[in-house]
């Protein structure tokens, strides 16, 4: 069995927690891990690290390696990069012949990074169940069992009972059967979706798979037939020189195609397991509301809040106090540069706010003012025009890159710790209330020799100070 995760996602309606560039599989809001690290925790329960790969783009890539070292201790798990968004289908179909290069008669669970399940023990046993169905040649998915009428999901009308149809007598619709998949319906209204309910006989779309890696190439073969002869040519390249250089030529050219319109609502052959394992696919605030534990009105509260007299409301803040008197069935969100509040209702339209936040190219959608780095990370105090100022913080031994900027020079003032500094060809510490001075288009590395955080800050001047003004000349960390 192997496992294959899909990391590339933004994560829209999580905003403002979720940004660009670090989207919701990055952060740390259900407990002490990542939402990737527990995704990956709960296929090491029986499956060892080397049998999951986890599809991703380039600027997420280095942020999940480091969050998997954390908790797998190496990098045993296998990382593929997509060149460019393709959406699921090239990305799983790029999984698909890595595997296949390597286990032909393989199995296959497809899942996306950013999930919840609650239930860990009921999902291996549901994963179990579908990998028996996957082996007699169905592309299987999993059905959320459904609770309430959800306008945020698309639903799985089952068909005839596999297990019925096996033992050769009329069909018993036991919650533990697998079905056949009648029909997938995309997300209806709220109306529809109690008929649903009411009828036992719809599911929750929950975007997780399993199948042999020989039925999800067929179908491609059949159904996207361009996407197909792109794989192949990435899998002759594989382990050769031009590896690479193939797959991002290749990749590129890929139609974007969805997993569920290219080839599961067209497949012949597909069924569907039932579970109830405390899933959530997080996709707006309002999913709090099955997963966190609330007060005795009702509400969830996260960080630094004190609330009077408020009812089944979401309040997550960071450090910066945030006061609520007498609110109801609202979400606050508080970050150090962008607050939401919105009602539960309408929590499915924080996307607009995105989309609103494009138009505007506001950097409040990018990233957030602190922004982790291999060797430590950086918070931006105050931009203006030629000038931007920045608290810095390098981790005891870590060091940036080797570098050079064209257009900005960088004065920096050591708060606590110690600073190695090269400038050029001189090397020198800088210590405690102590500065230095790098000037434009100056070869210059910041390092921590010492054994606690080196803190500093750092002002930058010139005609153009975006992130993008990097020469790396050397980089510890294969940037």
């Amino acid at each position: 069995m192997y496992a294959v995760i899909l990391a590339g996602g933004s994560g829209t309606r999580f905003w403002p927690l979720s940004r660009e560039k670090t989207p919701k599989q990055l952060l740390r809001v259900f407990g002490d891990s990542t939402m990737i690290q527990q995704t990956v925790a709960r296929l090491t329960e029986s499956l060892p690290v080397g049998n999951i790969y986890i599809v991703t783009g380039d600027k997420y890539s280095y942020d999940i390696r480091s969050q998997l070292r954390e908790t797998c201790g190496s990098d045993r798990f296998r990382m593929l990069v997509e060149p460019a968004a393709r959406n699921t289908a090239p990305a799983i179909g790029l999984a698909a012949v890595y595997i296949k290069k390597r286990d032909s008669k393989a199995v296959i669970s497809v899942m996306p990074s950013d999930h919840i399940i609650l239930k860990t023990d009921e999902f291996g046993k549901v994963m179990k169940k579908a990998a028996e169905v996957a082996a007699k040649g169905y592309l299987t998915t999993i059905g959320i069992i459904p609770d309430r009428p959800e306008t945020g999901y698309g639903y799985i009308k089952k068909g005839k009972s596999l297990e019925a149809e096996g033992r050769g007598r009329k069909a018993k619709d036991a919650a533990t059967d697998a079905f056949t998949v009648e029909k997938f319906v995309e997300k209806p209204d709220r109306k529809k979706a109690a008929e649903y309910v009411r009828s036992g006989d719809y599911f929750w779309n929950s975007g997780i798979f399993v199948w042999r890696v020989s039925d999800v190439l067929a179908e491609i073969k059949r159904q996207l037939p361009e996407l197909h002869k792109g794989l192949l040519e990435i899998g002759k390249a594989i382990g050769k020189k031009n590896e690479q250089d193939v797959i991002r030529e290749v990749f590129k050219s890929l139609q974007s195609v969805s997993i569920d319109y290219g080839i599961m609502e067209k497949a012949e052959r597909v069924a569907v397991v039932p579970a109830d394992m405390g899933w959530s696919d997080v996709g707006s605030w309002r999913a709090l509301d099955d997963i966190s534990k609330k007060d005795e009105a009702g509400n969830i509260i996260s960080g630094n809040v004190i609330d009077i007299g408020s009812k089944n409301s979401i309040f997550y803040a960071g450090k910066r106090l945030i006061a609520t008197v007498g609110i109801e069935n609202t979400v606050v969100v508080d970050t150090p540069d962008a607050t939401l509040i919105c009602s539960k209702a309408h929590t499915q339209d924080v996307r607009k706010v995105v989309d609103e936040l494009k138009k505007k190219g506001a950097g409040e959608l990018v990233e957030h003012l602190t922004v982790n780095r291999p060797w430590g990370s950086y918070t931006l105090l105050e931009t203006g025009p030629r000038y931007k100022i920045k608290r810095i913080v390098v981790n005891p031994g870590a060091k940036l890159s080797y570098q050079l900027h064209h257009h900005r020079s960088e004065h920096w003032v050591v708060v606590s710790g110690t600073a190695r500094v090269t400038v050029g060809d001189k090397v020198y510490n800088v210590h405690p209330n102590e500065s230095t001075y790098v000037p434009i288009s100056t070869m210059h590395r910041l390092e921590n020799p010492g054994k606690v955080p080196l803190h500093l800050i750092e002002v930058q001047n010139g005609d153009y100070i975006e992130e993008d003004d990097i020469v790396r000349l050397a980089d510890d960390y294969g940037r």
